[in-house]
């Protein structure tokens, strides 16, 4: 990756289009999951418009091929080519297919997809709790399969998109899919968003002599993606007006994708690996979740948490 600009000066209003400006991405292959929505479709125009060639992994292919088109119309000339491939992270044997079709380097991943809150308890086919079987399990079984794949591009990065929310909940090692307890739609989610932050911190001890980085983030407040379409939205005002959720100011879509591809693409954080990122930059730890907007905790990018998550989540996609 290169850059022809001297860097931006990056923060919470900078949007993805500002922080792949003077990048230049020809020649890379990119995956981003839930790409037909939200942030994941400006995640894909910034890196194509870079020059990258994207795959957009998504559920709905016929939906991924219409935001494919669109942005296709939209790109300038010289952006890198789109291609849609099939992926539900709730169905193993689709990763298995994606994972099996991949052929040659990959040097940017984007585990962007998830589901938020869901009021009631539901289960994927393989008994696994929704929240952290798709948006960690799935991922990682993802990004495990790609591993040879990350290792050839020779310099690869991985982005694990997260959220303010693993301020909720650690991982609950002994209880991962609420059999021995209530269902909270917010503390499985919290779980599974902490979930993605071990795996940057586990990735990053793993596969650093393969030349790979691999981050999270939280890309911020963002109010118009398809992220919330499973929750209960008495539940979510009743929760704030708990005091229990506290949110930090909003962004757009195009603001909420710009950690994503700063983590990406940008050469102003090349060789920082294992980090929690918001508002374009790495967070500080915080140790009280109270009325926290911002900031990471420090079981999140705790090691031998990393380390346990690692071997577990190993076991349960074998």
């Amino acid at each position: 990756m290169s850059v022809s600009q001297t860097p931006h000066t990056f923060g919470a209003s900078t949007n993805a289009a500002e922080v792949v400006d003077g990048v230049d991405l020809h020649g890379h292959r990119a995956v981003v999951t839930g790409a037909s929505s939200g942030i994941g479709v400006e995640t894909v125009r910034a890196l194509a418009s870079a020059g990258a060639d994207v795959t957009l992994a998504v559920r709905d292919t016929d939906a991924g091929a219409k935001v494919a088109a669109r942005l296709e119309s939209e790109l300038p000339y010289g952006a890198g080519k789109l291609t849609v491939g099939r992926l539900d992270l709730a169905d193993r044997s689709t990763i298995a297919e994606f994972v099996a079709a991949w052929q040659g380097p990959l040097h940017i991943l984007v585990n962007n997809a998830g589901v938020m809150a869901p009021p009631q308890l539901v289960r994927t086919p393989d008994g696994r709790e929704l929240q952290f079987a798709v948006n960690h399990l799935g991922h990682f079984a993802l990004a495990v399969g790609l591993h040879p794949a990350l290792a050839a591009a020779d310099g690869a990065r991985v982005v694990a998109v997260s959220s303010i929310g693993h301020l909720f909940s650690p991982v609950v090692f002994d209880d991962l899919d609420f059999r021995y307890r209530p269902y909270d739609p917010w503390t499985s989610y919290g779980q599974s968003k902490t979930a993605n932050v071990l795996f940057a911190v586990g990735a990053a001890e793993r596969w650093a002599d393969d030349g790979i980085t691999a981050n999270a983030l939280m890309p911020g407040n963002v109010a118009d993606t398809s992220l919330a379409r499973h929750m209960d939205m008495q539940q979510v005002a009743d929760f704030m007006a708990s005091g229990e959720l506290a949110l930090p100011p909003g962004k757009t879509v195009e603001q909420g994708a710009a950690t994503s591809v700063l983590l990406a693409a940008s050469p102003t954080v090349q060789g920082i690996t294992g980090r929690y990122f918001e508002d374009c930059a790495q967070s500080d730890q915080v140790t009280e979740r109270a009325t926290a907007v911002s900031g990471v905790a420090p079981y999140a990018l705790n090691r031998e948490n990393a380390a346990r998550l690692w071997t577990v989540s190993e076991d349960l996609v074998r």
